[in-house]
């Protein structure tokens, strides 16, 4: 005989929620979940600089509320690079008070993505600017010496990354830049000199207005002498020469967003860190050739597959300079980019590539 035969079919065990045990989370009060709020409360805000894991935003840009704040990042964008010029949501506090953080949920679609690599081995991008959609690439004409093929570089980027690029030559009262300004013979670029006694920041500012423009150039050639010009409470560092390795020392070792006030109309200056080389990892070797607008044209008459290279069978682009139909410089434009053509041609033997 059981003791359940003891027990009626009228009278079952009642119970209720007490008598049930739950194990308790012992990582959090509720259980997680992969759905996100929504957040339709964000505002939009600019990003204006980084410094350690902590973003400086615009919010309310333009508007009588406009403001400044400090932003964190959500943990669901820890994989997500955030840099200068981004559009971000932010949730939370962003009133700009003292001891206030806001929280950077998402960022809106961008327009353009300024990107460089440490080597043109490495495919690994460094994000130096978001939604710039001009550069312009400061060079001094002496003290340090002028570099024609970091500014080609600079100008595949740009060309890549689908901005428009300028560029401004200082300290001519040192040195005539005519000699290294015949290597862009035939480019479309504007171009602007600035020397001790002449800085032209009406005709620079006047490229600026209803522009962002990212500024870049190497070390000591006076971009943050430019920039503090233009933005007078920008307050960027500015170094000086090496006299005996002449370079230039770092001075800026953020990128940040400063606003250009013009008359009646306002733009961005994007001051970034002085660098000594930009590497070409990331771009598409077909991007190369339209950096050099002149000798792209020409390419249009090369046989189909051309590599532009030295070796390249009746290269139109070859023809022409040893006709010399693209002019005293017309050599030293197809010398550079056949440095970087052979750059990358060189990485696609690598194994692995």
């Amino acid at each position: 005989m059981s003791w359940l035969d003891d027990l009626d079919d009228d009278d079952e065990p009642e119970f209720d929620e007490a008598d049930v045990r739950v194990r308790p989370n012992p990582k959090a009060n509720r259980p997680r979940t992969k759905r996100r709020p929504a957040h339709s409360d964000a505002e939009i805000a600019r990003v204006l600089g980084v410094d350690r894991g902590r973003y400086t935003v615009l919010v309310d840009e333009d508007l009588p509320t406009e403001r400044t704040a400090l932003a964190a990042r959500a943990r669901e964008l820890r994989k997500t690079p955030i840099v200068t010029g981004d559009r971000a949501r932010v949730v939370g506090d962003a009133s700009g008070d003292d001891g206030t953080l806001g929280r950077i949920v998402g960022i809106e679609e961008r327009t353009s993505l300024l990107r460089r690599s440490a080597d043109d081995t490495d495919q690994v991008e460094r994000v130096v600017v978001a939604n710039a959609d001009q550069m312009l690439v400061v060079v001094a004409a002496a003290d340090p010496e002028p570099r024609p093929r970091l500014v080609d570089r600079y100008l595949v980027a740009a060309l890549d990354a689908g901005i428009r690029p300028l560029l401004v030559v200082t300290k001519t009262d040192l040195a005539d830049p005519a000699e290294f300004l015949a290597h862009f013979d035939g480019l479309d670029l504007e171009v602007f000199t600035s020397g001790r006694e002449e800085m032209p920041l009406e005709r620079i500012g006047a490229a600026l207005v209803g522009h962002s423009t990212v500024f870049v150039g190497h070390s000591g050639v006076g971009k943050s002498t430019l920039v503090n010009a233009l933005v007078p409470d920008a307050k960027r560092a500015t170094g000086h020469v090496n006299v005996v390795t002449g370079r230039g020392r770092h001075t800026s070792s953020s990128t940040v967003s400063l606003r250009y006030r013009g008359e009646g109309r306002n733009g961005w200056v994007i001051d970034t860190p002085g660098v000594r080389s930009f590497g070409l990892g990331h771009v598409d070797p077909a991007n190369i050739l339209r950096a050099f607008t002149d000798l792209d044209a020409i390419a249009e008459e090369c046989p189909r597959g051309c590599t532009h290279l030295p070796d390249a069978p009746d290269c139109a682009i070859v023809e022409a300079v040893e006709e010399g139909r693209l002019g005293p410089g017309g050599a030293a434009r197809l010398d550079s980019l056949q440095r970087l053509l052979e750059t990358f041609a060189k990485k696609g033997q690598e194994p692995g590539a």
